[in-house]
């Protein structure tokens, strides 16, 4: 209480009445929590880093996830070039194996006319095979040794000589292997023969009476 002028007197209510009064009611604390105690020093990066993983914060791979990748794709690798490899060399010797079926082809359908494979001699002027090589024009026939796929190497007898029945081409593949074929119409027909030569020459090619020599393809 408090004196003012000289009849009136000021009384100071207590600010909790005046709260109250006012609408505005005390906050009752019925006991007290204490607020957790943050951690220091290497626990703050430990924990910072396990919520990082667990919130997919932090990209990329371990060292060990890419060696593993490094070492399938190498085995896959291992695996994939000598197939390929051998494919390829599969597919060089076909084609000297498909000019030489063809060339034999067109040396059969000059031998019906005049009964003789020495109709497919060289020609002294232009040093080709002629005659054959009017019947098959996509392959070149030489009297030498074949150098390529689509060169023919052709060997006959002369004419009139006891084996002019007797006709023998070689051809190189691309793969270093030499393919022969030979036909005898007189005797056990035709045959194939592969050998690792240094030249691929129908003249030098293995006897007719070598075991290199099969009926049943190469």
């Amino acid at each position: 209480m408090a004196w003012r002028g000289s009849s009136h007197f000021l009384f100071k209510l207590p600010r909790s009445v005046v709260d109250i009064a006012n609408g505005r009611f005390p906050t009752i604390r019925t006991g007290r929590v204490d607020s957790p105690t943050k951690p220091k020093g290497n626990a703050v990066n430990v924990i910072a880093k396990l919520r990082a993983r667990r919130d997919g914060d932090e990209g990329g791979f371990t060292l060990i996830e890419l060696m593993v990748v490094v070492l399938i794709i190498a085995i896959l690798i291992a695996i994939a070039i000598p197939t390929f490899l051998g494919a390829r060399e599969r597919a060089q010797d076909k084609a000297a194996q498909s000019s030489l079926r063809n060339g034999l082809t067109a040396a059969k359908t000059i031998y019906t006319d005049g009964e003789d494979y020495a109709d497919t001699m060289l020609d002294a002027d232009t040093n080709t095979k002629v005659d054959i090589q009017d019947t098959e024009p996509s392959l070149t026939f030489i009297p030498g040794a074949s150098a390529q796929p689509k060169e023919v190497s052709v060997a006959t007898s002369a004419v009139g000589s006891p084996t002019d029945n007797i006709i023998t081409m070689g051809s190189e593949s691309k793969s270093g292997e030499c393919f022969f074929i030979t036909d005898n119409t007189q005797g056990p027909g035709t045959r194939f023969a592969k050998v690792t030569a240094a030249t691929c020459d129908a003249a030098a090619a293995p006897a007719q009476n070598a075991a290199a020599w099969q009926a049943d393809g190469w």
